[in-house]
């Protein structure tokens, strides 16, 4: 794996680094709806070439292949490309293609047998000193409802989270379904959480459109802002710069972990429907260098 030096070294030069492709020039195809204003840190958004097998690898995945999944599955049977002919905001149709990351009775993880869990892992972003985790960075990542897929929101499930480098928290969750112990919240949003768990924005799921969010960490200041749109409008910011506990490093997981209910024990126990087959659509998906307030809208 390339240490995050190297990483911030390929991503700072004119040609963007792409896993298994060759170099990809920053105007070799169409701009997309959405412009990328700032450096880049971690750019997941997929070329068009992208197979499944290319995720199950090192050298040609945008994503660490190992983690974090089923012990006995490989990535090329957890994702799938879905049939989407809209692109979302900072993606090109001509240039990236979407990926759909999906749950089923394989989805464990270790021992975690009360979870069902496929999060990806950007290559580079280390568990203590990843570039991901330091000055001020916004990840970005678009969403969007596959209803052959559709996901139970009778259950809690995390979506995009910033896991803190012990294990023991994350710095922030955006979710969906019913939030287990904070039953005033609708289970039919998705909802950012700070560190503590407290809802601090949501918006409801749309069934048909891309969901657009940005979420900037502040890791000097520790505060967290968030900004939202549909479809191919800009994003705008829908909170302020509030305070959050930002320490801990760690690393970005993109995927689903979805909790079981009936139990005070979520890691190891409780319910999970069988012949599971749940998933969610990502595009648009990068982190970038808000450092000077640098933000792409």
């Amino acid at each position: 794996m390339h240490s995050p030096t190297l990483v911030l070294t390929l991503l700072s030069t004119a040609v963007l680094a792409h896993p298994g492709g060759g170099p990809r020039h920053k105007n070799h195809f169409l701009a997309p709806k959405g412009e990328v204003k700032c450096d880049l840190v971690f750019d997941a958004r997929l070329d068009v070439a992208t197979t499944l097998q290319d995720f199950d690898s090192y050298g040609t995945s945008y994503f660490n292949p190992d983690y974090v999944k089923g012990n006995n599955i490989k990535w090329s049977e957890i994702i799938k490309f879905p049939n989407v002919t809209t692109p979302a905001r900072f993606d090109d149709v001509e240039a990236h293609k979407p990926f759909e990351v999906t749950i089923s009775d394989a989805s464990i993880f270790q021992q975690q047998r009360g979870f069902r869990r496929a999060g990806l892992q950007f290559q580079g972003d280390t568990n203590s000193g990843s570039p991901g985790s330091t000055g001020v960075k916004t990840i970005h990542f678009s969403v969007k409802w596959d209803a052959q897929r559709a996901l139970n929101l009778s259950h809690e499930y995390l979506n995009v989270w910033h896991e803190a480098g012990d294990y023991s928290s994350n710095q922030f969750n955006f979710q969906t379904g019913k939030i287990i112990g904070q039953n005033g919240l609708a289970s039919d949003t998705w909802k950012v959480l700070n560190r503590r768990n407290q809802q601090i924005w949501s918006t409801p799921i749309l069934r048909n459109d891309w969901q657009n969010f940005a979420i900037t960490l502040d890791f000097n200041k520790n505060t967290l802002r968030v900004y939202y749109s549909k479809g191919d409008e800009p994003l705008k910011s829908v909170t302020n710069a509030v305070s959050n506990d930002n320490s801990g490093q760690g690393q970005y997981q993109i995927g689903i972990l979805k909790k079981p209910t009936g139990t005070n024990d979520v890691v190891n126990s409780g319910y999970q429907s069988r012949n599971l087959n749940e998933g969610l659509i990502y595009g648009s998906l990068f982190v970038e260098d808000s450092a000077n307030g640098c933000i792409s809208l």
